[in-house]
């Protein structure tokens, strides 16, 4: 039976098996697609990243015996929507079956559904076996459970798969979570190796884009693109994390510092979220290490690694299946306003978001706390819409795929759930960025000054933030601190804030 099979940019599984036996009967299918590039706008080395990569897939699967059609962008067979481009080959070469692997991005997923109830063929969809659950899993895990509390679901995927467990019941070094010995401000020691990188030469795939007007943010080196683009790739970046970092990534995973744009990270996840590297094999070479290096390896760097894998994304996934597609529109605390222009070219007084967006433009790269309490924090702050935010993280980085991206910004940053995701708005005065980075060191404000103009903007931010949402967070007890200090201010000290709050919320490109 001749059989066309679609492989989508973000399943570059080299381990699926799919592809264990070669058949003449069995087509692949892959494309480059404007349908793909312009659904959001997209910073330039995501595009080239999962294009690159892409490429050098169908490459291995050609060099291993099978049968591949794959339209690049330029393509004169290229139809730039998936649905046509399908509809055509399945004519052309007389296909009797489609199959595919099942999408993580919902747009997808239903786009694929209505195309399958449209062709008269026999049709069939499979698992991408790259998660360690299933979509539908966390769903069932919290049936009739009131809150989605992630450690919880976190310690059960820690007993189910046997990892850093004592025994059966019980956690190694007896936590489960370390997460309070992960929050070291990095002040230039330890030294931090200089990261993994790459030089390839993207130039052909920068020309499609020119050639074919697509629009695209941020920067790239067409010469020296410095992101992992195959599996051999991708393994290199994992043994480097494990080699260098992973022994001091765990300290310093909350920390920020304008002299060092990745720290200890290790820069797995756009390999992770193409399936370039499975979840399982990162996890399994990282205890390896922890079990079998040659110098101490402290638990805390290990399980905060492990943490945001087998737990954050796999919550963040179920999170996504289990809510969508209602999530996409969640605005709970009916936030209204735009997103700063400085969002787009990093061009702020505020030393802190000058810095983490112009590096985000630059690398198509911020870690997470930059991402949540930096960018994230001042957006939420000043009552951007959540349609807007969703929009900035999921084009400006190069691992922003929408089922990883919404539940991370959506509710996580933004608490547009009203608190599906998180059990309290993750915002901040000044001083926890203060507390945490180099930032404030040489801005134009002064993060210890609580009032005036020269003032730190988050600091008058937060307050009216709390003022404005009172009645909705009053009942919230991981806010009653925040709320009861609040509640004790001075009215004139609060006036203040508020007043300077708005000056910033009318007009924040000019702060």
């Amino acid at each position: 039976m001749k059989t066309l099979r679609l492989i989508l940019g973000d399943q570059l599984n080299y381990k699926h098996s799919w592809f264990s036996t070669t058949d003449d009967n069995m087509l692949y299918f892959m494309a480059e697609m404007k349908q793909e590039t312009d659904y959001v706008n997209h910073h330039i080395q995501k595009i080239v990243g999962f294009f690159a990569a892409m490429r050098n897939f169908s490459e291995h699967l050609k060099e291993r015996g099978h049968k591949l059609v794959y339209y690049t962008l330029t393509d004169k067979k290229n139809k730039q929507d998936l649905s046509a481009n399908l509809k055509a080959l399945i004519d052309e070469h007389d296909i009797e079956c489609f199959e595919y692997l099942l999408p993580d991005e919902y747009r997808l997923d239903e786009q694929l559904k209505e195309l399958t109830n449209e062709l008269d063929i026999k049709t069939q969809s499979y698992d991408t076996e790259h998660f360690f659950t299933q979509r539908h899993d966390l769903t069932d895990f919290f049936e009739g459970k009131k809150e989605l509390v992630m450690e919880y679901f976190y310690r059960a995927m820690r007993k189910k798969h046997g990892i850093l467990m004592q025994d059966e019941n019980n956690p190694e070094g007896g936590k489960w979570n370390f997460d309070k010995s992960n929050r070291k401000k990095w002040k230039g020691s330890p030294t931090i190796p200089h990261e993994k990188g790459f030089r390839k030469d993207v130039t052909d795939i920068v020309g499609a884009l020119t050639k074919t007007d697509v629009k695209s943010i941020g920067e790239v080196d067409k010469t020296q693109f410095n992101w992992p683009t195959s599996r051999e790739d991708s393994l290199k970046v994992l043994r480097y994390f494990c080699d260098e970092l992973l022994v001091h990534f765990g300290d310093f995973q909350d920390a920020m510092h304008t002299q060092e744009n990745y720290l200890f990270h290790s820069r797995l996840s756009f390999a992770l979220n193409t399936k370039m590297l499975s979840p399982k094999e990162v996890i399994d070479k990282v205890l390896d290490t922890y079990y079998e290096a040659e110098y101490d390896i402290n638990i805390s760097q290990v399980e905060g690694f492990i943490r945001q894998i087998l737990g954050w994304r796999e919550y963040m996934r179920g999170i996504y299946w289990k809510e969508m597609p209602g999530y996409r529109r969640s605005n709970k605390l009916d936030h209204q306003n735009q997103l700063p222009d400085f969002y787009w070219t990093g061009k702020t007084k505020m030393n802190c978001l000058s810095h983490a967006i112009s590096q985000s433009l630059e690398l198509a790269y911020a870690h997470h706390i930059q991402r949540l309490m930096v960018t994230g924090n001042f957006a939420l702050l000043t009552g951007v819409h959540p349609n807007e935010v969703d929009a900035w993280y999921l084009g400006i980085y190069i691992d922003a795929i929408e089922w990883v991206e919404m539940p991370n910004t959506r509710g996580m940053s933004q608490f547009a759930d009203g608190g599906t995701v998180a059990t309290k708005p993750y915002i901040s005065s000044g001083s926890y960025i203060n507390k945490m980075s180099n930032y404030c060191q040489d801005c134009h404000y002064k993060v210890k000054e609580k009032t005036g103009e020269s003032a730190c903007p988050f600091n008058a931010l937060y307050w009216n933030f709390l003022a404005t949402h009172r009645e909705k967070l009053k009942d919230n007890q991981r806010m009653s601190m925040m709320m009861s200090m609040l509640n004790k201010m001075d009215k004139s000290t609060l006036a203040a804030h508020q007043e300077r709050a708005q000056k910033i919320i009318n007009k924040p490109d000019d702060y």
